[in-house]
């Protein structure tokens, strides 16, 4: 397994890598990434904890879009965005300077499986289209549990696989394209919530053609 999760971690960071300067431009913001973000923001616009300032971590920021898109929105956020891919760091920081948002909008390089924050850092995490790379994925989820603030919610958003389409699309055209992955089912992705600790967790399927999973869970206010 540790030879494997090697694997996952090398390919991941060396696609991302290379895919930094072009990854705006891709065809998939259109198909994937664009409709994911726009799920993500209306999740954290239906929150009743939005009226005052909050701290949110996005997992697999990319070049920073999503970030974008909240900070634009006028939500009070203080945001981190976390990415394995140094270059994609790069290039989203960029793009808050460019911005004049670097007051509130910050990047690091870094692992989703071991989050360099102390405990209780933050009220909101996101992951969108980026868990499939993660090889050791309940582990993921339990550093996302440790990092959230009692009474805060986590949000993954991931290929849905469990029908026909999703399984064409993800297990195996994205699957040969982007090899040492794993894109799980419904049914595993709440397990590993309820085993962390989340509560009140919900689920819904997203998109026909390019189906996703999206996955919400909150940390109880005893935790």
């Amino acid at each position: 397994m540790a030879v494997h999760a090697g694997q996952m971690k090398q390919t991941a960071r060396k696609e991302f890598e290379a895919w930094a300067a072009g990854y705006d431009r891709s065809v998939m913001q259109w198909f994937l990434f664009g409709p994911s973000y726009r799920t993500l923001l209306s999740e954290l616009v239906r929150w009743d904890r939005t009226s005052e300032p909050f701290d949110l971590l996005d997992v697999g920021s990319g070049t920073g879009t999503f970030a974008a898109m909240v900070a634009g929105a006028g939500l009070p956020a203080r945001i981190v965005g976390l990415d394995y891919a140094a270059s994609m760091c790069r290039m989203a920081s960029q793009k808050a300077c460019a911005a004049k948002a670097t007051d509130r909008v910050r990047f690091l390089n870094g692992d989703s499986e071991h989050l360099p924050f102390a405990s209780g850092s933050f009220d909101v995490i996101t992951c969108s289209n980026s868990f499939h790379h993660y090889p050791h994925q309940n582990q993921a989820v339990r550093e996302m549990f440790r990092v959230l603030r009692p009474g805060g919610r986590l949000i993954i958003l991931d290929g849905f696989r469990d029908n026909v389409i999703g399984w064409a699309i993800f297990d195996v055209i994205v699957g040969l394209v982007e090899r040492h992955i794993r894109h799980v089912s419904w049914r595993q992705m709440r397990e590993y919530f309820g085993s962390s600790g989340f509560v009140h967790i919900r689920q819904r399927k997203m998109n026909l053609l390019f189906p996703l999973l999206v996955t919400v869970g909150v940390k109880n206010d005893k935790d």
